[in-house]
Formats: C-alpha cells, sequence, structure tokens
C-alpha cells in the first residue's frame, strides 16, 4: 500500500481558445480544412450565430514574461512581431505545413527556423487575426530538458 495519498485529477479538463472571425466561413475552412483540425461541433442559433469547435489535441498555457517573449521574437523572426497572445500549433512538417497555410492565405511572418530549445518554428498571420506559429520538435521532452536552459520550475506551494 502506497503512503502518498492519490493524485487529485486536474481541475481543468480542456482549454478552450474562443476566436471571433469576421470572415466565418474562410477561418474555418483555414484551420479546418488546411491546417487540418478535425471538426468536434458545430452550432448556430437566431441571427445568424454559429461557432464550430476544432480539436486541437492537447493544450497547454505557455506562460511568458515580457524578457522571454521578446527572445523568443528575435530568435523566431529577427525582431519583436507577436501581440500579447500568440497560438502555437505543434506539426509533424513544419516545412510542408507552412506551406500550405501560405497557399491557403496566411502571410509568412519568418520561415521555418530552428530554434535553441530544438524545434522548428514558422510565423504566420492566418485568418481571424491570429499571429501563430506551427512547430515542430526535433528531440523528445527529455532530450530538450537536458539543454541549458531548460528544466522545471516549481510552485511555490506544496
Amino acid at each position: 500500500m502506497s503512503t502518498h495519498a492519490d493524485p487529485q485529477p486536474p481541475a481543468v479538463r480542456q482549454l478552450r481558445l474562443v476566436v471571433e472571425a469576421e470572415d466565418y466561413e474562410a477561418a474555418l475552412a483555414f484551420y479546418r480544412d488546411v491546417l487540418g483540425l478535425p471538426e468536434q461541433a458545430a452550432f448556430s442559433g437566431g441571427g445568424g450565430a454559429r461557432v464550430t469547435i476544432l480539436d486541437a489535441g492537447r493544450a497547454t498555457l505557455e506562460i511568458a514574461n515580457p524578457a522571454q517573449k521578446e527572445m523568443i521574437d528575435k530568435v523566431e523572426v529577427g525582431r519583436q512581431v507577436a501581440p500579447k497572445i500568440r497560438v502555437a500549433f505543434e506539426v509533424d512538417d513544419a516545412r510542408g505545413t507552412t506551406e500550405r497555410l501560405v497557399s491557403a492565405g496566411a502571410a509568412e511572418v519568418a520561415p521555418p527556423t530552428v530554434t535553441p530549445w530544438e524545434s522548428l518554428n514558422a510565423r504566420l498571420d492566418a485568418p481571424a487575426g491570429l499571429h501563430i506559429t506551427v512547430f515542430q520538435e526535433l528531440r523528445t521532452q527529455d532530450e530538450r530538458e537536458s539543454l541549458d536552459g531548460f528544466g522545471k520550475d516549481r510552485p511555490a506551494h506544496p
């Protein structure tokens, strides 16, 4: 019998990013049909109200201080460009995905670039006014954690 208490289930079950898109059809086609996010559900209501929920796989919330945000922009783009919120999508092929997204109307801000944290990242301005990153991990999580500057912040309270 273990002396440790059973871990509590996570308090949050899903991160859902809600984005208002002036051109709903174009944004839906871009994210669902070109980027490849599977449709999970769709709803419509009075007055032409519509929403589609797309499955983006596992969600994370990346909290960065201003110095880190500036450093990421400089590494990936060469200058500060990202607004306060940037949406990043992990993909299997950053180069191919970038080409598809640009062909579908995204504006390439920076081409796929190998970062110090060993991922291949591209920046784009995409439909619905989103500044996005598509990234491909080039090393496993364990391999990345062995690099300088990597690790895990520990909570201030146990």
